[in-house]
């Protein structure tokens, strides 16, 4: 009697092909080139499925986040643009004002880099959501205001992050992210061209291509043109992962590579990362210890604290004071900073709390610009020197560098324009993918690639093994697709013998 060949599960249907589609034929042992092929094609083809919709996602709205600053400018040019003046009224003034217009707490204020454009107040209202209060700078009047995350900018922002689906859309992305590494390495397998190479219908489509040709030869050409383009984006943007993010913060900071060691010196283990504590850092201080004030001798009355429904009120939230002597220091910390030389724009932090600090940084869009500056909020001495740009260790430089790029900023409108091209590259391969799929499956059935026996892939699973490893949040989705494989054996199998 022929024994069936043994049950596959969705691991080994996906990734280790042994049998063909069919139960009870014998086993197919075609080439392994064509094995190989195969193998590739399926990995490829579930991988799409996996991720194409976030990615669709996630190149629309970082396609518009690139533009940003035209995006706002256009729809708020009331907001963004003042006539030009040759002197600030003083920063206190500008919270005051703001904070007469919006009764509430400050956090912030940011300075813009031009004469002819409004300072912004982060302001939290008494009532309602944070506002981000837009502020004359020559004439300290109130210019109005907007709800961030109600703006197109703030929309597409958020949505990058996390899909407006919190904690789980953070993750979701960044496991879609990551399995678009897989989707990229087995498409440039996939267009490799098996025999003699040709340049129409590798490099370029050919005109007299129909159907499902004509996609599949505008589908490869794109995706080899842009591949690394793609693979920029991805790595790039990892650092911001919640898990890939803070492990590579760790290493650097254990390796002496992230941010710079004399941060080792602030009331460790007391002190809070910057980001936590003010709700945006540079990312290579966003685990860096916030060194803290030192009260005189003579006890002094902390700033009222925030109570009710908005104590904690997301990243426009950290440090929000409505403490007179708090908004009054912002005039003595701006004569700091002049002095210093600092000019143009930056972003100024309120303190936070009866230890808190003013913590100053620049973010130009070359981060060899960047600079840091804390001080003392009541003898307002700078607390160590200014911390810029040349000290982050090399992973620090690395990823401010490749931040930079990532967001368009770093060599103007080229940038932006070079890091729109993978974006709608993406759009580009998903619906010539798509459209492939849909002529070549049959009615009914997702039309999966079939499987075929005799793939040697060994150096492509231990390439999963180490991408598993360097990203935590992928190894673990090949685990628990490990685990539902298992368990949907057990399953079949325990079926199979109750039904004799």
């Amino acid at each position: 009697m022929m024994l069936p060949p043994p049950r596959r599960g969705l691991v080994e249907s996906i990734f280790m092909p042994l049998y063909p589609i069919g139960a009870g034929r014998a086993p197919v042992r075609p080439n392994a080139s064509a094995a190989f092929h195969r193998t590739i094609w399926r990995w490829h083809f579930w991988a799409g499925l996996l991720v194409a919709p976030i990615l669709l996602m996630l190149s629309l709205t970082g396609a518009l986040y690139l533009f940003n600053d035209e995006l706002n400018d256009a729809i708020y040019p009331e907001l963004r643009f003042v006539a030009p003046h040759d002197t600030n009224v003083p920063m206190s003034r500008m919270i005051e004002a703001a904070l007469t217009a919006y009764p509430g707490s400050a956090s912030r204020v940011d300075m813009p880099d031009t004469a002819n454009r409004s300072a912004v107040v982060f302001v939290q209202p008494t009532g309602g959501p944070p506002r981000r209060v837009a502020v004359d700078p020559g004439t300290g009047r109130v210019l109005g205001s907007v709800v961030y995350d109600r703006t197109l900018v703030g929309w597409a922002d958020a949505m990058h992050r996390s899909i407006l689906m919190g904690v789980f859309g953070e993750r979701l992305v960044e496991l879609a992210v990551s399995w678009a590494l897989v989707l990229l390495v087995t498409g440039v397998i996939l267009w490799w061209p098996p025999g003699r190479f040709t340049a129409a219908g590798t490099l370029w489509p050919r005109r007299s291509g129909r159907g499902r040709r004509f996609w599949r030869e505008l589908h490869g050409p794109v995706g080899v043109w842009t591949v690394v383009l793609i693979g920029f984006l991805i790595v790039t943007g990892l650092p911001w992962a919640g898990v890939s993010g803070p492990l590579i913060h760790r290493v650097g900071a254990t390796l002496g590579v992230g941010y710079p060691p004399s941060f080792r010196q602030y009331n460790i283990p007391h002190s809070v990362p910057m980001k936590a504590a003010l709700g945006d850092a540079p990312w290579t201080l966003e685990d860096a210890p916030l060194p803290q004030s030192r009260r005189p001798h003579a006890a002094m009355p902390a700033m009222p604290a925030m109570d009710g429904e908005h104590a904690d009120h997301g990243p426009e939230t950290p440090g929000m004071t409505r403490d007179p002597a708090v908004i009054r220091g912002t005039d003595r910390v701006a004569a700091i900073l002049s002095a210093h030389g600092w000019s143009g724009s930056y972003r100024l932090f309120l303190p936070k709390g009866a230890n808190g600090v003013y913590t100053v940084f620049t973010y130009p869009e070359r981060p060899a610009g960047q600079k840091t500056l804390y001080i003392d909020r009541y003898n307002f001495r700078p607390i160590g020197p200014e911390v810029r740009y040349a000290e982050y260790g090399i992973i620090g430089r690395a990823v401010e560098s490749g931040v930079q790029l990532h967001m368009g900023n770093y060599f103007g409108r080229a940038n932006q324009l070079l890091m729109l091209i993978p974006c709608i590259a993406i759009w580009v391969l998903t619906i010539s993918g798509v459209a492939m799929w849909w002529k070549r499956r049959p009615a009914g059935r997702i039309g999966a690639p079939p499987a075929l026996s005799g793939a040697r892939v060994g150096g492509l699973l231990l390439s999963l093994v180490a991408a598993a490893i360097a990203l935590p949040l992928f190894g673990l989705s090949l685990i628990v697709i490990g685990l539902l494989d298992r368990a949907l054996l057990w399953g079949r199998h325990r079926i199979a013998i109750e039904q004799g």
